[in-house]
C-alpha cells in the first residue's frame, strides 16, 4: 500500500557515481533533472546516463531524502539506483543501489535478487520509466553511441542505432542530428500554398578517417514542413475521398492552390493528437514511416487470460492495479471513493478526544500469511474512542509506510486492527523511522516462523503499550482496508509521533517483504482532522 515502492524509487535511484565507483568506469558529468518534488523528498533522473542496450534501456536516478538516516555504514541522505527499463513491456529491474551523504559514498550494493517489476499506471515508477524511454526515443542521449557494432549483450553499453544513425560505408561514419533537434510542431496552414523549394540532396563521400582524427560527419537535410503538411493532408484526403462520379474540368492554378490550403486547414484541425504526434515523428526522421506489419492472429492476445485464478499481491498480475478485477467482491478496490491509504495533508486542527487504550501484557501468535507478518492476540485488549469500545484483533506491518504525511514516507508502519460489537472496524497506525532498536519489534522478529502459514506461539508475552508513542496526538479520517476486499467505512487514526526501529530490524523484514504497501489513493475531498 505505498505511495511509491521504496524499491522502485530506490530502483529509480542508483547514481552514476556509484556505478563509476563500483565498476571502475570513467566518470561522466551527471545531468540530474527533477521528476518529482515533494516538500521533503526529491526524485531526479540523470539524463546524461541513459543508454540503450540490446533489450532495453539502462538509467540512473536518485531520491534526495531531505533528512539523514542512520545506517551500519554511516549516515546517508540520498539513495542512488541503477535500473534496467523494458519500455515495451512497461517493467523495470533494479540492478544496483548506493547510499550517499552529500557527495560522499556511504556504501553500495548489487541487487542479488533482480526481479522485473510491472510499472503501475500513474505511479512515480511510470514517470521515471517514461523519462528514461522518452530520452532515448527522442535522441536526447544519442551522443552516448560513439561507434557501431557494440557488444549487444552488455546492458551498460548502447548497441541499437537510433533513427538514421548508421555507417555510410566501411571505414567511414556519419553523424546525424539527434531526433529531438528535428522534431517540429504542426504548422498552421498558409492562406495560399506557395511552391516549396526542393530539398537539397544528401551527398556524402565515404572517406577513411586519418588516425587520431575524429571522423567527418554529415548533417541530415532540412525538412520542408509546409510541403510535408500538404503531402500528408493530400494523402489523407485521397484515402478518405470517394471516387469521383465524373471527370471535372481542371481548375485554374490559383484555385487549385486555394483549395489545397483549405483542405490542409481542415485536415490539420481534424487530426487527432496521435496523428499529429505521428506526423511530427515523420518530420524528425528521413521520411514516412513504414506501416507496422500486422502480426498473425494470436488467440492469447484476442482472448486475454482471466485473472480469476490470480491471488492478490503487490507485484505481477495480482498487483494493486488489478485488485478490482480479480474478484467481484474486490470491485470496490477500483470503484471506491473512500479508499486507503492516503497522503495526510490539509487537516483541520481541533481538540480531538484522547484515545483511551486498554493495553496490557498478553500472549501472542505470529504468522507469516504471505502478505505480511501478522500478530494475533487474545481477548481483553481494547481502546475507547467516540463513545465506543473497539477490541484489538490483530496487528501487522508494512514496508514502507502506506500512509504519507505531507508527502513524507516512513520506513515502516504498524496497523493495529480493532473491531467493535457492531462489526465496525477502527485501525490505529503507528509510523516507524530508522533510529534505535525497538524492543517489542525485536521480540517479534526473534519468533518469525520458518515457513508461511506456520503460526508460532512463544511463551513470553508482549506489552502492546510499547507500540504506542508517548504523545497520543493523531490524525483521523474515514477510509478502507488497505488490502482486498478494500472494505470501506473504516475509522483511521494515525499517530502523529513516529517510533524508532533499527536499520537491522527493517532489513530483517525486507528479507521477507521487500515492499508490501498499497499505493496512495485519492482523497476525494474527505475531511481530515488532527489534534491541535
Amino acid at each position: 500500500m505505498p505511495v511509491f515502492r521504496i524499491s522502485s524509487v530506490i530502483a529509480a535511484t542508483l547514481a552514476a557515481t556509484a556505478f563509476v565507483l563500483g565498476l571502475g568506469l570513467p566518470a561522466q558529468a551527471a545531468d540530474w533533472q527533477r521528476v518529482v518534488a515533494g516538500k521533503i523528498e526529491i526524485i531526479e533522473i540523470d539524463k546524461a546516463r541513459i543508454a540503450r542496450g540490446s533489450s532495453g534501456i539502462t538509467g540512473w536516478s536518485r531520491i534526495l531524502l531531505g533528512r539523514e538516516v542512520n545506517d551500519p555504514g554511516g549516515v546517508y541522505n540520498a539513495i542512488h539506483a541503477q535500473n534496467f527499463y523494458d519500455c515495451d513491456g512497461r517493467r523495470f529491474t533494479t540492478l544496483r543501489r548506493a547510499y550517499f551523504n552529500g557527495d560522499a559514498l556511504v556504501r553500495e550494493e548489487s541487487v542479488s535478487r533482480q526481479r522485473a517489476n510491472r510499472v503501475q499506471a500513474g505511479s512515480i515508477d511510470e514517470r521515471l520509466l517514461n523519462e528514461a524511454c522518452h530520452a532515448r526515443t527522442t535522441g536526447e542521449a544519442a551522443e552516448a553511441v560513439s561507434s557501431v557494432g557494440l557488444d549487444t549483450h552488455d546492458p551498460e553499453r548502447p548497441s541499437a542505432m537510433h533513427a538514421d544513425m548508421r555507417t555510410l560505408a566501411e571505414g567511414a561514419q556519419l553523424r546525424v542530428v539527434p531526433v529531438a533537434d528535428a522534431v517540429v510542431k504542426p504548422v498552421s496552414p498558409a492562406p495560399a500554398a506557395t511552391p516549396a523549394p526542393a530539398a537539397p540532396a544528401v551527398a556524402a563521400t565515404a572517406a577513411p578517417t586519418p588516425s587520431g582524427e575524429r571522423p567527418r560527419h554529415i548533417m541530415l537535410p532540412a525538412i520542408d514542413k509546409a510541403a510535408a503538411d500538404l503531402a500528408a493532408a493530400n494523402a489523407g484526403m485521397k484515402s478518405a475521398a470517394p471516387p469521383p462520379a465524373a471527370a471535372k474540368p481542371a481548375a485554374k492554378p490559383e484555385l487549385r492552390a486555394t483549395a489545397k490550403a483549405a483542405s490542409l486547414a481542415a485536415a490539420v484541425q481534424a487530426e487527432s493528437a496521435g496523428d499529429r504526434r505521428a506526423r511530427e515523428l515523420q518530420y524528425a526522421t528521413s521520411g514516412p514511416r513504414k506501416p507496422a506489419r500486422k502480426k498473425p492472429a494470436d488467440e492469447h492476445a484476442q482472448n486475454p487470460p482471466s485473472l480469476a485464478h490470480i491471488h492478490w499481491a503487490y507485484e505481477g498480475d495480482g498487483a494493486p492495479g488489478n485488485w478490482g478485477k480479480l474478484r467481484s467482491e474486490y470491485a470496490i478496490c477500483d470503484k471506491g471513493l473512500r479508499q486507503s491509504p492516503i497522503d495526510i495533508r490539509d487537516g483541520i486542527k481541533v481538540s480531538l478526544e484522547i484515545i483511551r487504550f486498554e493495553y496490557k501484557p498478553s500472549q501472542f501468535r505470529i504468522v507469516d500469511n504471505g502478505h505480511t507478518l501478522q500478530v494475533n492476540l487474545g481477548e481483553g485488549l481494547a481502546m475507547h474512542v467516540m463513545g465506543k469500545r473497539y477490541e484489538l484483533v490483530q496487528f501487522h506491518f508494512h514496508r514502507p509506510s502506506e500512509e504519507r504525511v505531507n508527502g513524507k514516507l516512513y520506513d515502516m508502519v504498524a496497523h493495529l486492527v480493532h473491531k467493535n460489537d457492531e462489526g465496525q472496524l477502527a485501525v490505529v497506525a503507528v509510523l516507524f523511522e530508522k533510529g534505535g532498536e525497538h524492543p517489542l519489534i525485536q521480540t517479534l522478529w526473534n519468533n518469525i516462523p520458518l515457513d508461511r502459514d506456520m503460526e508460532v506461539t512463544p511463551a513470553e508475552p508482549i506489552d502492546l503499550a510499547q507500540l504506542l508513542p508517548e504523545n497520543r496526538a493523531y490524525w483521523t479520517y474515514m477510509g478502507s482496508l488497505t488490502t482486498p476486499p478494500c472494505t470501506e467505512g473504516v475509522l483511521w487514526m494515525v499517530m502523529k509521533q513516529p517510533l524508532q526501529v533499527s536499520a537491522d530490524q527493517v532489513a530483517i523484514f525486507s528479507r521477507l517483504y521487500r515492499s508490501n504497501a498499497r499505493p496512495i489513493q485519492p482523497t476525494n475531498g474527505r475531511l481530515i482532522k488532527e489534534s491541535r
